[in-house]
C-alpha cells in the first residue's frame, strides 16, 4: 500500500501486530537517525506520532497528484528506488550487515508482495479512484488477515472480532452505496480491483513475515526491498513501453515524488520508529486510523473529491471495525 501502502511500514511492523513492532522498534533504535542527547519526553513522542499520522495520510494524495500526468507503475518505481537508495546508503554507513544465505529469500518474497504488488498496485489504483477511497480500502487489510487466518489455523473468532469484521465490511458497503453507478465505468472498477488486490498481497506479506521472521535488521531489509522493487518496476515499465521518457515527466509529478520520498518514506518512517521506541504499542498504532481521515480531507480540499455523509459514516464504521479486530488480536497476544 502507500503505506504506508504508506502504508510504508517495516516488514515486521504491520498495524495488526503492534506489540511486535514495539519490541523491534526498541531493539533497532540504534539505527534510527533521530536521536536526542537527553531522554525524550512524551510530548516529543506524540509529536512524532502526529507527523506519521499526517504524512502517511498525505501520501495517498501525493500519489494521486503524481500519477495524473505519468504512468503509475513508473512513478511507484521511481519513488521506491530513491527512497530505498537513501535507506541502503544510511544503513551501510551505520555498518549494518547485508542478509546472508536464506535471509535473502524473505527479502525477495517481501519485495514482490509488499512493494511490487501492494505499493505498486495501490499507486496504480488511485489513478482511477479517489485518494480517499484508496486510503479506506488500504486500511481494511487487517480484516483480510483475520479471514485468511480462518483458513490457515481454523481457529474460532472472538465476539469482538466478528463484530469488527461485520462493521468493517458494512462501512465499505455504506461508502460504495452512492458509487454504485460508478461501477458501470470500467476504469473505476479497475481501480477498485487493483486497490483490493494490493490489500490482499499486503496481508499475505504480513503472514509470510510472521512465519519467516528475519534474523537481520528488518529496517535495512525494508530499504533493500524498496530498492529492488523500484529497480524492477522502472525496468519493467521501460521494457514494456509503458513508461514515458524521464525528460517528459512534468514538474508536478517530480515534486510529488520528492514529497513521497522525503516526507512519506524518510521523515515519517524515522518519526514512526521514534514513536515505537517511546510510546506504548497501542498508542503507536493509532496512526493507521488517522491516515484515511487525512487522505479524505486533503483529497476533498485539493482535488475536490466527493465528501458526503455516506463517505464519512462509512469511513467511521470501517475504521472502528478495524480497530475492534486489532484490539481483539492484541488481547490474544
Amino acid at each position: 500500500m502507500m503505506r504506508g501502502n504508506d502504508h510504508e511500514q517495516s516488514e515486521t511492523t504491520p498495524v495488526s501486530d503492534p506489540q511486535a513492532a514495539h519490541g523491534l522498534g526498541r531493539y533497532f533504535s540504534k539505527f534510527n537517525p533521530l536521536h536526542f542527547k537527553k531522554r525524550s519526553n512524551r510530548t516529543k513522542a506524540l509529536f512524532a506520532l502526529a507527523l506519521v499520522s499526517f504524512f502517511w495520510g498525505t501520501t495517498w494524495v501525493a500519489a494521486k497528484q503524481a500519477v495524473i500526468n505519468m504512468p503509475a507503475l513508473q512513478m511507484a518505481g521511481l519513488r521506491q528506488f530513491f527512497a530505498g537508495l537513501c535507506y541502503v546508503i544510511f544503513f551501510i554507513a551505520k555498518g549494518a550487515r547485508f542478509p546472508k544465505g536464506k535471509e535473502w529469500q524473505s527479502v525477495i518474497v517481501l519485495t514482490v508482495l509488499n512493494f511490487m504488488l501492494s505499493n505498486g498496485l495501490s499507486t496504480w489504483g488511485v489513478k482511477y479512484i479517489s485518494a480517499g477511497l484508496g486510503s479506506i480500502i488500504g486500511a481494511i487489510f487487517p480484516l483480510w488477515l483475520v479471514i485468511i487466518g480462518l483458513f490457515i489455523s481454523k481457529s474460532k473468532l472472538q465476539t469482538k472480532t466478528i463484530v469488527g469484521l461485520l462493521l468493517g465490511f458494512a462501512g465499505i458497503c455504506v461508502i460504495f452505496y452512492e458509487h454504485l453507478l460508478d461501477f458501470l465505468n470500467p476504469d473505476f472498477r479497475f481501480g477498485i480491483t487493483l486497490s483490493l488486490i494490493s490489500t490482499w498481497t499486503w496481508a499475505f506479506g504480513t503472514i509470510y513475515t510472521k512465519k519467516h521472521a528475519a534474523t537481520f535488521n528488518p529496517y535495512f531489509s525494508l530499504g533493500l526491498q524498496m530498492l529492488f522493487s523500484g529497480t524492477i518496476l522502472f525496468l519493467l515499465t521501460h521494457l514494456t513501453g509503458t513508461a514515458i521518457p524521464i525528460s517528459q515527466i512534468p514538474v508536478q509529478s517530480w515534486v510529488s515524488i520528492a514529497y513521497l520520498v522525503l516526507f512519506g518514506s524518510m521523515v515519517a518512517f524515522v518519526a514512526y520508529l521514534y514513536a515505537l521506541q517511546k510510546l506504548p504499542a497501542e498508542q503507536a498504532s493509532i496512526y493507521a486510523y488517522i491516515n484515511p481521515i487525512v487522505a479524505i480531507l486533503i483529497g476533498w480540499m485539493m482535488f475536490n473529491e466527493k465528501l458526503s455523509v455516506f463517505i464519512i459514516a462509512g469511513a467511521i464504521l470501517t475504521l472502528y471495525g478495524v480497530y475492534l479486530v486489532n484490539k481483539a488480536a492484541m488481547k490474544i497476544r
